[in-house]
């Protein structure tokens, strides 16, 4: 299967298309530029932004030129779609330094060298518009009627607060994007969400109109879990794409928590692993689902953060939930490690393992166990403490602790560090400096 509209489909990120069967024959040709809008209203995208981002580089990895638009003159504006009420204004400032951000995570998904891909900001040309020629030569094609029908404007004409006129000329800002691109770089496909659909059949009609050549879009699903909620979206916020807003070891543990419902549907849309393994994911259940649910978050950590934290959040995974080997024959195409951790003592635990510095002489002198677990944090008071090591739920080094009083000292040092859990999912550790 070589077509890449196939592809699309088989791996869900097609929703709707424009032109069908022109723009499969289209597809077929060579030297062929898309392009993805996203907004800058924050300093990172989230996981919501992820279907976009999988969709270009899909389609750069069978042949075709991406353009990731940032809409550093859009977003001044402020997109309306999906929204039931204005949002907030930015100023350019903001702007910039959240294109900054955006610019780094889109970088890890799309290789930009050697004029493979082009990244652009649409302020470039929007900013050295004049309003009296743009009204005349671009908004003269837009029909009122029309426009107010598009579901972006619907959504928001039905709120209270209503649509504000800044806010209406969003659609033909973004349909110039696409003139702009189809005029420099002969560009003539847009992706997008499906709540970009009036926006981009707008940016089609223009180029029809204005240049009397056909362009074609792509419409991707709004991806939601099988509990019906929003991609990205948790008990403590969004999941961002930024290592500084969501460490890789969070970003790990948000996807080996998918609903098993979800598991090959994830596969398919966030991975890089092949469809005829993906398929075989569909059939598991219990410890065999659940290794498919460490090469998800595994493989998904490795594209957004790299190999390096990829490998950390596996190996921290693994001291702190105990060893999951993922068997040979489960997605076999993915680079996840494969071996099994036999000595928990002895793995060296990644970083995102919070951690407290102590002195070589203070566990010289020997400090009680319970006194330890209350002062890192793992028990709120000493006689919680006491509490969680008497019902057998502290361990020491992988050992449990038999004795609320017992003496941790420097004898229970293990390269330099000392790993304390309390229950099966809290994990501190003591990182020793000798001061000799």
């Amino acid at each position: 299967m070589n077509n890449i509209i196939d592809i699309l489909y088989e791996r869900g990120f097609i929703e709707n298309t424009t032109h069908d069967k022109e723009l499969s024959r289209y597809l077929e040709d060579e030297n062929i530029t898309c392009y993805i809008g996203f907004d800058p209203t924050a300093s990172s995208l989230h996981v919501g932004s992820l279907v976009p981002l999988m969709s270009l580089a899909y389609m750069q990895k069978h042949g075709y030129r991406p353009i990731a638009l940032i809409g550093g003159g859009t977003g001044l504006v402020g997109d309306p779609s999906g929204k039931t009420e204005t949002r907030q204004l930015l100023n350019s400032k903001i702007i910039e330094e959240n294109i900054c951000g955006i610019k780094e995570q889109i970088s890890r998904f799309i290789d930009f060298s050697e004029g493979k891909a082009i990244l652009l900001n649409n302020a470039d040309w929007l900013s050295q518009l004049g309003y009296i020629p743009f009204l005349r030569d671009i908004g003269r094609h837009f029909s009122v009627n029309r426009m107010i029908k598009a579901e972006s404007y619907k959504m928001r004409l039905e709120a209270e607060e209503g649509l504000n006129f800044i806010e209406f000329n969003y659609m033909l800002l973004q349909a110039y994007d696409f003139l702009k691109l189809f005029d420099k770089y002969g560009c003539r496909l847009q992706l997008g969400g499906s709540d970009q659909w009036g926006n981009i059949v707008a940016g089609i009609d223009l180029v029809r109109r204005m240049r009397h050549e056909t362009a074609f879009g792509i419409i991707s699903p709004l991806i939601t879990t099988s509990n019906g909620e929003k991609m990205g979206k948790t008990a403590k916020g969004a999941v961002w794409l930024d290592p500084k807003r969501t460490m890789p070891y969070d970003y790990y543990q948000y996807w080996i928590n998918t609903d098993d419902r979800d598991v090959a549907r994830f596969l398919a849309l966030f991975t890089f692993l092949p469809m005829v393994e993906i398929k075989k994911i569909e059939k598991l259940s219990g410890a065999d689902l659940n290794s498919a649910k460490t090469v998800l978050a595994f493989e998904a950590t490795l594209i957004a953060h790299g190999d390096k934290e990829a490998l950390k959040a596996y190996h921290s995974a693994q001291t702190d939930f105990g060893p999951r080997p993922v068997p040979k024959e489960i997605l076999p195409s993915s680079s996840i490690p494969r071996m099994v951790i036999v000595d928990l003592k002895t793995e060296i635990i990644a970083d995102s393992t919070p951690c407290t510095f102590i002195d070589e002489d203070q566990l010289k002198v020997g400090i009680p166990a319970f006194k330890l677990f209350h002062t890192v944090g793992l028990a709120d008071t000493s006689s919680a403490a006491r509490r969680l090591i008497a019902q057998g739920g502290a361990y020491l080094n992988g050992e449990r602790l038999e004795l609320f009083d017992y003496l941790i000292t420097d004898s229970d040092i293990n390269n330099m560090e000392i790993l304390l859990k309390a229950g099966k999912k809290r994990f501190h550790k003591l990182k020793v400096k000798n001061n000799n």
